[in-house]
């Protein structure tokens, strides 16, 4: 299985910066997008941003201009950088991968960090 560990949530007041970070390991798999989901209390999760295999990006409209999303394939690592945040970006943030993964057969499969918490208030 691919484990994913994020790193880089916290407490910010509004305007400032946060940096997610989220590295993937485990078996014998291949990366296709990495991504970043964040759900708020009482709200569904949502997609925040997605980078494929190729460095195409897709970037929720409420945070175009303030978030990107990078990654390192070598290292199998994603970033969210967040500028100019606000209150209504308080949420738990997950790291989201889909891989193909070598089992008995190659499967594609979709993984799920554990969350970082990012509060955005004065």
């Amino acid at each position: 299985q691919v484990q994913l560990v994020e790193s880089g949530g916290g407490l910010v007041q509004p305007g400032g910066s946060l940096r997610l970070s989220c590295v993937a390991s485990g078996g014998l798999f291949i990366i296709n997008d990495m991504g970043w989901y964040r759900q708020a209390p009482g709200k569904q999760r949502e997609l925040v941003a997605v980078i494929t295999s190729d460095g195409n990006t897709n970037v929720e409209d409420s945070v175009k201009g303030r978030f990107s999303i990078s990654r390192d394939v070598a290292k199998n690592t994603v970033r969210l950088q967040m500028n100019d945040l606000e209150p209504e970006d308080t949420a738990v943030y997950y790291c989201y991968v889909n891989a193909d993964i070598r089992l008995a057969l190659w499967t594609k499969n979709d993984y799920w960090g554990q969350g970082t918490q990012v509060t955005v208030s004065s």
